[in-house]
């Protein structure tokens, strides 16, 4: 007896699950598979050219800005739906994408957009030690509670005469209406407090 196997083409099962944000516009889409190794945020569909999948995304005319991290997809929604009416339709759709093997960004994105390792490094090092101690101070205590809200945080600069940081929001986190609170009631005393003197302001840029 021979007995034949069908060959058949393996999908790894993709479990999606939405999660509310802080931003009622934003909606958290977690994926139990890597998406990325690095984070990308688009706001519009031409801006989208590295990532087959916000490419897609933008097609649906609900959709605003799309930002993807390592595991999740934060997509700021316009008013023109709730997210009752369509958390549904963009799970089922993002579950299906991923499941088949498609593209999240292009090959050579991360080197691209200057996202690299050595990219990171480099500007690093091009910092002076007060803007390294604040860009440490954010990846240390703040960016992790930012991204389990959907968003990021990101270093922009550091002026030693006004003693101001300015910072930059992204994800979930842009236009968030508790942002502008969480940035002066948590990160900007944080600065305060752990550079003393340094520090008086922080203010923010939205992604």
């Amino acid at each position: 007896m021979v007995i034949e196997e069908s060959e058949t083409t393996k999908r790894n099962p993709v479990t999606i699950y939405a999660e509310s944000t802080p931003n009622p516009a934003v909606i958290k889409f977690v994926s139990n598979k890597k998406l990325v190794t690095s984070l990308f945020e688009f706001t519009s569909i031409e801006d989208a050219k590295m990532s087959p999948l916000a490419t897609e995304l933008f097609h649906f005319p609900f959709v605003k800005s799309v930002f993807i991290d390592e595991n999740y997809i934060s997509i700021t929604k316009y008013d023109i739906a709730e997210w009752q009416e369509i958390t549904m339709e963009l799970r089922e759709f993002i579950r299906s994408y991923i499941e088949n093997g498609k593209e999240i960004v292009v090959a050579g994105a991360t080197q691209t957009l200057n996202k690299t390792d050595s990219h990171k490094e480099a500007y690093f090092e091009s910092l002076d030690d007060t803007s390294k101690e604040i860009v440490n101070i954010l990846e240390e205590y703040v960016k992790p509670a930012v991204a389990s809200d959907g968003g990021n945080i990101e270093f922009i600069s550091y002026d030693p005469n006004l003693k101001k940081v300015s910072v930059m929001l992204q994800g979930a986190c842009s236009g968030c209406p508790s942002s502008t609170y969480t940035l002066k009631s948590g990160i900007e005393n944080m600065l305060r407090e752990m550079l003393n003197g340094k520090v008086e302001s922080v203010e923010a840029i939205n992604g």
